[in-house]
């Protein structure tokens, strides 16, 4: 068994506050250590897509892309309630009158993208950008429209831009389930074995984090370098919850259906292979 995993995550507080414990060897690890890997959480899709991280984090929109390669942790994801994507403009605009036009999406894998497809698969025209440029993007008048993700919605009124569309919420009320934005994966070819292992240290790690919230501060700082403090809690706050523990029976009925629906729309292959590893 190979003793040190490659893991990815991103530089976001919510990442960085749930796998500090984890890299830092507080917590049992059941004799694995980790080598850290921060990035854009599209560039974690991307390399997962190729196969290169051992442990990562991935959109829940390119899992459906790897599922026989990856399978499925039961910690560590974002998925909840009121912490969706938001379609912005410039100006007040319904979004049925977007076909045609421009949207700036935060990565071709990403379960933004995603979701804004199965709200209308009408919807063709995107341009593929980092998350952190899209509301300059928008405001510039270099796309008509843009999806936002992770701080962005705390901000983006700030900036003077209108929402359009939540897509959390337009999913909570076609489904009555959360939304399931992103997870953590395992190598399935680490065995049974070790995937199990990973799980019980990402569980514990969670478990720590939010009962010593405090301990990784200078760490989650470090990363999320051009973030308030106030921010940074608040984006924690929103995207670490019970479902980052344990999916639990409703993130799990969650996911499914998005992969359902993803299939059904073509937007993601078809697979027969379990989500989970055991």
């Amino acid at each position: 068994m190979n003793n040190v995993l490659t893991l990815g995550f991103s530089p976001c507080p919510n990442d960085t506050f749930m796998f500090y414990p984890l890299v830092h060897g507080l917590v049992d690890t059941g004799g694995l250590s980790y080598k850290e890997r921060l990035e854009d959480v599209e560039t974690l899709n991307q390399l997962a897509l190729l196969g290169e991280l051992d442990v990562t984090k991935v959109s829940y929109h390119a899992l459906g892309h790897i599922r026989n390669d990856y399978a499925l942790l039961r910690s560590g994801s974002a998925l909840g309630r009121g912490c969706g994507p938001l379609l912005v403009a410039a100006e007040p605009v319904d979004p049925s009158n977007l076909a045609g036009r421009t949207i700036a999406v935060p990565g071709r894998y990403t379960t933004a993208l995603l979701l804004l497809r199965l709200f209308d698969p009408g919807l063709t025209n995107f341009m593929v950008m980092p998350f952190n440029e899209i509301m300059d993007a928008v405001l510039n008048g270099d796309v008509d429209a843009g999806v936002i993700i992770h701080e962005s919605r705390f901000t983006y009124q700030g900036f003077g831009l209108h929402k359009l569309l939540d897509l959390g919420e337009w999913w909570e009320a076609e489904t009555g389930l959360p939304i399931p934005l992103g997870g953590i994966v395992a190598r399935r070819s680490l065995g049974r074995e070790t995937i199990a292992a990973i799980e019980r240290a990402l569980r514990a790690g969670v478990e720590y984090a939010r009962t010593h919230p405090d301990e990784a501060a200078h760490y989650i700082c470090e990363h999320a370098q051009e973030m308030s403090p106030e921010i940074c809690a608040a984006h924690i706050g929103l995207y670490v919850n019970d479902f980052s523990s344990d999916l639990g029976d409703e993130g799990e009925k969650a996911i499914h259906c998005l992969m359902e629906r993803a299939e059904r729309a073509g937007i993601i292959p078809s697979s027969g292979m379990a989500l989970f590893s055991a």
